[in-house]
């Protein structure tokens, strides 16, 4: 009789889980050991998260940094199921969706990523908008549009949160809206960028004051409504007009991982091994800002997209080793610097002993990710579309 081949299961097809399913693809797999290698995402496209930024001012399109998964993985063995997890059953091995399938596995991959908590302030699920995904934007890009056409003198705007993804923000928006936009940064820390180095704080804190960006420091957000928000700064709370709130603050696991019998630290993050498997469950393997996780090194790992990017590749060798009887590898976390754009035409970045910001930065930048973009046909078909890019401008503006 033969045996049935392995099952892999991966959830979530962010940086972690779609980089996972390609490495797998890759492989050197023998014949009667090759797993089905299944891929699990409620959306139909993977999220280069990192550029989300660019479609606000129209940088870039969305098939740049939203490609289709069954673009992605076609010739790669790898099946796409779009669905969202309900449950999890570790002791029957099953995964149950919202769609009624159910799928067995043998292996597990838990790369759900993180969800945007609303709800630690009066009104913020009502009024105010995230900003972590292809939906989110298409949000924004509405109510941004709505605001436009509107007859209104200023465009008010408050964002919530002075950490990447806040500055990013702040700077594409004011470089969007130009004159009319009246944009402010709440952080309750005393500093933006706490965890950044001090370049590019300070390369960001020039281009927030370059375009007239207002950042309120000290400060907490009280209550969030239609068109005010009610800030408090040292024991008073004042309250002040807004067209669009912004919410970039915090992130948490979903209720499906919660609800696992898994160590779990106090965040709700899986405590996984070196090895990214989870403890007492070495079937189940975990990554990007889901895991707690400390490298072969013992250092601590953060919860970003590059630490994802690096682990995709060592999950995918560490399944493949499990399956053929080999050794498995401990991660081990290069940091190789951190990038931010600083609206259209400007950024900075700093690692591998460079420090650099303004349009060269802008442009390094975009080269690393176009390097990191998931195959190679998706990177020749942005990287040729760049280039173009300036030559179909260069004929619109004389095109009469």
């Amino acid at each position: 009789m033969t045996q049935q081949p392995a099952r892999l299961c991966i959830l979530g097809g962010g940086f972690g889980g779609l980089y996972t399913a390609l490495h797998l693809s890759q492989l050197p797999w023998v014949k009667q050991e090759k797993p089905e290698i299944i891929l699990v995402d409620r959306s139909d496209r993977f999220l280069f998260a990192p550029l989300l930024y660019e479609l606000m001012t129209g940088e870039l399109q969305t098939w740049e940094i939203a490609p289709p998964f069954e673009e992605l993985l076609a010739g790669t063995g790898v099946r796409f199921h779009q669905g969202t997890v309900t449950s999890v059953d570790l002791a029957a091995k099953q995964v149950q969706l919202q769609d009624g399938h159910a799928l067995s596995f043998d292996r597990l991959v838990l790369s759900l990523g993180g969800e945007t908590p609303l709800d630690r302030v009066p009104g913020a699920a009502e009024h105010a908008l995230p900003f972590r995904s292809i939906t989110d934007a298409y949000r924004l890009e509405e109510r941004l549009r709505v605001l436009e056409e509107s007859e209104a003198e200023k465009i008010r705007v408050a964002i919530v949160g002075a950490g990447y993804s806040g500055v990013e923000l702040a700077c594409k928006l004011a470089d969007r809206l130009g004159a009319r936009g009246r944009i402010r940064l709440i952080e309750q820390a005393d500093q933006i960028l706490r965890t950044s180095p001090d370049f590019n704080r300070e390369a960001a804190t020039k281009a927030l004051e370059a375009r007239g960006i207002w950042v309120d420091l000290d400060t907490g957000v009280e209550t969030i409504a239609a068109d005010t928000l009610d800030l408090s700064y040292k024991g008073n709370v004042d309250t002040i007009p807004v067209d669009l709130v912004l919410w970039t603050v915090g992130t948490r696991v979903s209720d499906v991982i919660n609800a696992l019998p898994l160590k779990q630290n106090a965040r709700g993050q899986i405590v996984v091994t070196p090895t990214l498997q989870a403890v007492d469950y070495p079937e189940v393997f975990s990554l990007g800002d889901l895991v707690d996780c400390q490298d072969a090194e013992g250092q601590q790992v953060p919860a970003t997209a590059q630490a994802a990017f690096q682990q995709a590749e060592y999950v995918g060798w560490n399944l493949w080793a499990s399956l053929t009887d080999r050794p498995l590898l401990p991660f081990r976390y290069q940091h190789l610097g951190e990038m931010m754009a600083l609206g259209t035409d400007n950024a900075t970045l700093t690692g591998l002993g460079f420090k650099l910001d303004g349009p060269f930065a802008y442009v390094a930048r975009r080269l690393a990710y176009l390097y990191r973009m998931p195959t190679l046909e998706h990177q020749v078909r942005v990287g040729l579309n760049w280039i173009a890019q300036p030559l179909r401008d260069a004929i619109g503006a004389i095109d009469p």
